[in-house]
């Protein structure tokens, strides 16, 4: 797990998250432009969020070039939208779990960006943020906001169940948190795409989290997207993302252990009989001896 100095998009991408959390200032500003209009609901308090838009942009154009602006509009409008996230939270307590589940998947996408540019800067690139991951993430995402707003408005009681939506923030937390710590220990040996060919400095990683599971990463994944549905009280969406991420986990990952199997041999064939994949009824590759 070696750490080198922040490459340079890794840098632009903090200044760019950071400057896009400054809408959690508006409310302020906007307070000073008018004490009796709110920044969504009154005229003046939208000028300034349109200005306030406009003003990031600018700024990102003249600060940035090319592929470090590309970084920069995407970090910049992460970072927007997750401090949105934290106004909505502490606003209206119906929209609060909306606004958890905004600003877990927010930081989700910026932070695989972030820390692939820490621990492994050679495979970075825009797909790291994860954003353009597939067809079938983003008609799942707008699934679920479909159903939450469905909901919300039909049946107003079942988004107020506040212990189910603080399991679900849990599991998020504990579901971000194991892919993370897997994405920092496997360092460079982590990649967002299946490798084909074994690079020089690639290692079977089983210290850590790799001790307790085959596939850290892809477990955190699993209970976290099914966390940001038991955080939205979404019963539909729940059911489909648990069946949905299963089916994609146990064809990846039998098809990750060709790979790994290729690579490492009878090594990783002895790691695999010690440690589970740590998704339930999912067992891998059958290698019959």
């Amino acid at each position: 797990m070696a750490v080198g100095k922040l490459v340079p998009e890794g840098k632009v991408s903090l200044i760019a998250f950071t400057l896009g959390l400054s809408v959690i200032l508006l409310p302020s500003v906007a307070r000073m432009v008018s004490s009796t209009e709110s920044l969504l609901t009154g005229t003046r308090g939208r000028i300034v969020l349109v200005v306030h838009i406009a003003g990031l942009n600018g700024l990102l154009l003249l600060l940035f070039r090319a592929h470090l602006y590309q970084v920069a509009i995407r970090a910049c409008f992460l970072g927007f939208v997750f401090g949105s996230s934290v106004l909505v939270s502490c606003g209206h307590a119906s929209w609060r779990p909306f606004g958890w589940y905004l600003c877990s998947l927010t930081f989700f996408h910026y932070s695989e960006y972030l820390i692939t540019a820490i621990y492994n800067p050679q495979s970075l690139s825009l797909d790291s943020f994860l954003l353009n991951h597939s067809f079938e993430y983003t008609v799942a995402a707008i699934s679920s906001w479909v159903e939450f707003t469905v909901e919300k408005f039909m049946f107003p009681e079942v988004k107020q169940m506040t212990l189910v939506s603080v399991i679900g923030l849990v599991m998020v937390i504990i579901g971000e948190g194991l892919r993370k710590a897997a994405m920092v220990t496997a360092g460079s040996n982590f990649n967002h795409i299946v490798q084909n060919e074994k690079s020089e400095s690639h290692v079977l990683v089983k210290n850590g989290v790799y001790a307790w599971f085959r596939h850290p990463s892809y477990v955190g994944w699993f209970y976290w997207s099914i966390g940001t549905q038991v955080m939205l009280c979404n019963p539909l969406c729940m059911i489909g993302y648990t069946l949905a991420s299963w089916r994609f986990f146990r064809e990846r990952i039998e098809e990750e252990e060709i790979t790994l199997i290729k690579f490492f041999g009878e090594e990783y064939l002895e790691y695999k009989k010690c440690v589970p994949t740590g998704l339930p009824f999912i067992h891998g590759l059958k290698v019959e001896l």
